[in-house]
């Protein structure tokens, strides 16, 4: 019999721990495959996919143009629009607008696209 060191003769010992009880099945707790094999759920993935596409190529894709604009075509942003207001001003004062319009467009897409297909989900339930 061998001595182990760090364990005192009189400790006590401890019984093994219960492995916890499963859950009850119901249709509230659904397994991961269970849940992708849903079709409801690969809509709400491409809604939200389509989603977050459309609000990217909004905010960004302007971004993109006017940091394209400011690369390859320096010029064109320093004339004027108004008397005293290159064009590169404008186009980056109207930066922030677009990044509002974009933030509207994700929120009326989602009420319109994402939501009701959230509510059929949990009328599901």
């Amino acid at each position: 019999m061998s001595h182990d060191p760090y364990t005192s003769p009189s400790a006590p010992t401890r019984a093994p721990t219960p492995a916890p009880a499963p859950a009850p099945e119901d249709s509230a707790t659904l397994r991961l495959p269970q849940i992708r094999a849903r079709g409801d759920v690969r809509a709400l993935r491409g809604a939200y996919r389509g989603l977050r596409r459309v609000a990217t190529f909004a905010a960004l894709g302007y971004f993109l143009a006017f940091l394209c604009l400011a690369a390859f075509a320096p010029s064109a942003l320093t004339g004027d629009v108004t008397a005293g207001l290159p064009l590169g001003m404008l186009l980056a004062l109207l930066q922030l607008p677009v990044i509002w319009l974009a933030i509207v467009l994700y929120e009326q897409i989602a009420r319109r696209r994402v939501d009701p297909l959230v509510d059929r989900m949990e009328a599901k339930r």
